[in-house]
């Protein structure tokens, strides 16, 4: 792997092992560009999910898929059958295909697919950003909206011209750096409660992303720039528990749809059915969404979408030192519902919203 040589100098660097040069957007964009039929499913997936948030349609838009990508193969496989179930319960349900690839990590570990895409420390990211890239217009070709994770400062440069949908999570709505990026992401922002479960960061970091800001980038040519935005106008916010526990029961729905309306947004509420709302337990992730769609049912019209992380298989592993020994399509992150029964959940809500018209 070429690298630049390392600066010297008595106040600077001193931690830093070598500079490797990355390729720019421009160049990653010419040489994997957003095709037409992905460009077609990218500005439909967002004016969806954008008419959903708002009121104009009565659909749930529904986010469903690995907890994180880690075989790009695998998520093909996984992308081909979600299309197809899609296809199957469009009128009820906008349905759009998680590819998250960049992790946090609350210490240490495997940071994603973005960064380490071959899972072995080396950290390719020239690596990361093309298979990345790739997989997302493949996903998109097919007719399925792609929602990710903003994290990266850097990423959306690269990619977001492939996004339907796009989070903040637990650890990144409070931060400033990320709420102003998310000012300028051009698809709908959900943002989560933070990681103690109060629901006010959520609500004041879509104020903070709806007004205009000013920040550090890089432009299409890789070089160093100060962006201005307008803001983001379709920020939502989405439950996912938290220390005290799950947040997706009556109350707290209720307390997300008054706060937004205090801060002069419109309700719009998204519950997420894995982390704290599930107690990291994948099995549970089915009463949640029960449960949720059943306040849907009744009545509830501040809840716009759900959360469901879902893969191939069911569970989690561990990543082996034997690459050969992963099993396909288990995460190696949280633990995701499997295929079987992530269509058999769809379906569900589909019947049922069928048999409960708006």
């Amino acid at each position: 792997m070429t690298h630049f040589p390392l600066p010297t100098g008595r106040t600077e660097n001193l931690n830093v092992t070598g500079f490797t040069p990355l390729v720019t957007p421009r160049e990653l964009k010419r040489a994997l560009p957003l095709t037409p039929a992905a460009e077609r499913t990218v500005l439909a997936g967002r004016r969806a999910a954008q008419d959903i948030l708002h009121g104009r349609d009565d659909r749930l838009l529904v986010v469903v898929g690995p907890c994180s990508v880690h075989d790009f193969g695998q998520a093909a496989e996984y992308a081909e059958r979600l299309a197809r179930l899609r296809a199957r319960v469009q009128n009820r349900l906008e349905v759009q295909m998680r590819v998250y690839v960049d992790k946090p990590r609350t210490t240490v570990g495997w940071r994603g697919a973005l960064i380490d895409p071959d899972m072995t420390g080396a950290n390719d990211m020239n690596a990361g950003l093309r298979r990345t890239r790739e997989l997302m217009i493949r996903v998109c070709e097919l007719g399925l909206p792609v929602a990710t994770e903003l994290l990266d400062p850097f990423a959306p440069q690269y990619l977001f011209d492939a996004v339907a949908w796009a989070c903040l999570g637990a650890r990144t709505a409070e931060s400033q750096t990320h709420r102003v990026m998310a000012s300028a992401v051009s698809a709908p922002m959900g943002f989560k409660n933070g990681t103690g479960g109060g629901l006010k960061l959520a609500v004041d970091a879509i104020v903070a992303a709806s007004h205009p800001h000013a920040f550090f980038t890089v432009d299409d040519d890789g070089r160093a720039c100060i962006v201005h935005t307008k803001g983001n106008p379709d920020g939502h916010v989405i439950l996912r528990g938290g220390r005290s526990g799950p947040n997706y029961a009556p109350p707290f729905v209720q307390e997300a749809a008054e706060l937004m309306r205090a801060a002069g947004l419109i309700p719009a509420v998204m519950v997420d059915c894995s982390h704290a709302n599930s107690g990291s337990d994948h099995t549970r992730q089915a009463l949640v969404w029960r449960d949720v769609l059943g306040q849907r049912l009744a009545g509830q019209t501040a809840l716009k979408g759900l959360m469901l992380e879902s893969n191939l298989r069911p569970g989690k592993q561990p990543i082996p030192a034997d690459l050969t020994q992963l099993q396909p399509g288990v995460s190696v992150t949280d633990a995701c519902v499997g295929w079987d029964e992530t269509e058999a959940l769809l379906l569900w809500a589909h019947a049922a919203l069928e048999g409960h018209p708006s």
